[in-house]
C-alpha cells in the first residue's frame, strides 16, 4: 500500500470506477474534500440535491453528482447513478491512513509455531502465540495480542490493543479497530452457598468475511457453541455481545448497544445506537430497531421497531411521565365504567404487552 496519496486524472477515475465524465480528462487530482467551501485541486460531492446551491460558491476542481445536476456544477463533472457510493470508492484511492510497513518488528513477540502470511506487517510489540495463522497481506497493530490456534483471514487489519482470543475465527478482510475485544471469556456464571462458581466458556467466536469490529467493542466467546458474526456485518464502537450470540450477514449495529447471551439477528438488520437486547430471543431478518430502544421479546415480523421517549422540554417531559403513572387508574375507572354500562371490555393486551418491543 503507497504511503502518500497517488495523483490520478479524471480520465482514469472515470475508467476505473465507471463514471461519465464531463470536463478535462487530464485534469489531475490530489485528494477528496468537502463540497463547501471545496479545495482546488481536489474532489467533491452532492448526493442530495438540496446542497446544489453549494456548487456556486465550492472552490473544489471536480464533483460527483447524479445525472440531474450534473449540468449545474460550472466545473469537472462525474456523473454517478448512486454519487455517495462512487465517491466512496473514489476517497479510498487517496486514503493513506492504512500504510503498513511489511515485516516483523523486532519488539514483536512471534511463537515459532505460528505462520504469518506473504506481506503482512506485524507492528511493534505485537504478540503472536502458538499455531496462530495470520493471511496474506495482513496487519497486526501496536500491542495486539493474538492467542493461540487463532486464525485471521487475508488481507485483514488489526489496530492497537486488540485482544484475539484462543481459536477464534476471524475471515477475510476484517477490520478490527483500537480496543476490541474478540473471544473474551463470556459472562457464564452459577450461584452457589459459597458465591458465584464460573461456567467455563468453551466455545469460540467465529466472523465471516468483511467484517467491521469497533472500538472497544467486545464479543464474547460461547459457552459450549460459538458465536457467530456472519459475512458483511459492520459494528460500531463500545457495543457488547454476549456469549453465543450469532448476529446475521450484512447487519449494521450502532454504538453503546448491549446483547445479551444466546440471541440471535437476523440477516440486513439495523439496530439503533444505545438499544438493550434480551437475552435467548430472536430478531429476523429485515428489522429496523430505532435507537434507545428496549427488545424484550422476539421479533417476528420485519419492519421498524421504536424506541424510548426522544428528549423534549424538561417540562413537557414531566408532564408525559406524569400521564404514564396515572394509565394504571385510568384503566381502573374505565373498567368500572364498563362494566356499569355493561359494556364489552376493550380488547387492549391486559398485561400491557403491546408488541414485541
Amino acid at each position: 500500500m503507497p504511503a502518500t496519496p497517488p495523483l490520478l486524472t479524471l480520465g482514469a477515475i472515470a475508467e476505473r470506477h465507471g463514471l461519465a465524465l464531463r470536463g478535462d480528462p487530464a485534469f489531475l487530482i490530489e485528494g477528496v474534500c468537502s463540497l463547501s467551501p471545496g479545495i482546488p485541486g481536489r474532489i467533491g460531492f452532492c448526493a442530495d440535491p438540496k446542497l446544489a446551491h453549494q456548487f456556486a460558491g465550492s472552490q473544489a476542481s471536480a464533483v460527483v453528482v447524479s445525472s440531474r445536476n450534473a449540468g449545474v456544477f460550472a466545473g469537472n463533472v462525474l456523473v454517478a447513478a448512486n454519487p455517495a457510493l462512487a465517491f466512496a470508492a473514489i476517497a479510498r484511492e487517496f486514503d493513506s491512513s492504512e500504510a503498513f510497513a511489511v515485516g516483523i518488528d523486532r519488539s514483536a513477540s512471534v511463537a515459532p509455531s505460528a505462520r504469518i502470511g506473504d506481506d503482512c506487517g506485524i507492528a511493534p510489540g505485537a504478540v503472536i502465540e502458538a499455531d496462530v495463522a495470520i493471511g496474506a497481506g495482513s496487519y497486526v497493530g501496536p500491542n495486539c495480542v493474538v492467542r493461540r490456534g487463532a486464525t485471521i483471514g487475508a488481507g485483514s487489519r488489526l489496530e492497537a490493543n486488540v485482544y484475539v482470543g484462543p481459536d477464534s475465527l476471524i475471515g477475510a478482510r476484517a477490520r478490527l479497530l483500537p480496543g476490541a475485544v474478540i473471544g473474551g471469556r463470556g459472562f457464564g456464571l452459577v450461584p452457589s452457598k459459597a458465591g458465584w462458581v464460573e461456567m467455563p466458556q468453551l466455545g469460540r467466536v467465529v466472523i465471516g468475511d468483511d467484517v467491521e469490529v469497533g472500538a472497544n467493542t467486545t464479543i464474547d466467546r460461547g459457552a459450549l457453541d460459538d458465536t457467530v458474526i456472519e459475512d458483511g456485518v459492520k459494528l460500531d464502537n463500545q457495543i457488547q455481545i454476549a456469549h453465543n450470540c450469532r448476529i446475521g450477514a450484512g447487519t449494521a449495529i450502532a454504538a453503546c448497544v448491549g446483547i445479551a447471551g444466546s440471541t440471535t439477528i437476523g440477516r440486513n438488520c439495523m439496530i439503533g445506537g444505545a438499544s438493550v437486547i434480551g437475552g435467548h430471543i430472536e430478531i429476523t431478518d429485515n428489522v429496523l430497531v430505532f435507537g434507545y430502544a428496549m427488545v424484550t421479546k422476539s421479533i417476528t415480523v420485519p419492519g421498524q421497531y421504536g424506541s424510548g421517549i426522544p428528549a423534549q422540554p424538561a417540562r413537557d417531559w414531566r408532564r408525559e411521565v406524569a400521564r404514564i403513572r396515572r394509565l394504571p387508574k385510568v384503566d381502573e375507572r374505565l373498567a368500572a365504567i364498563e362494566q356499569h354500562l355493561q359494556m364489552t371490555p376493550g380488547t387492549g393486551d391486559e398485561n400491557g404487552e403491546q408488541g414485541d418491543l
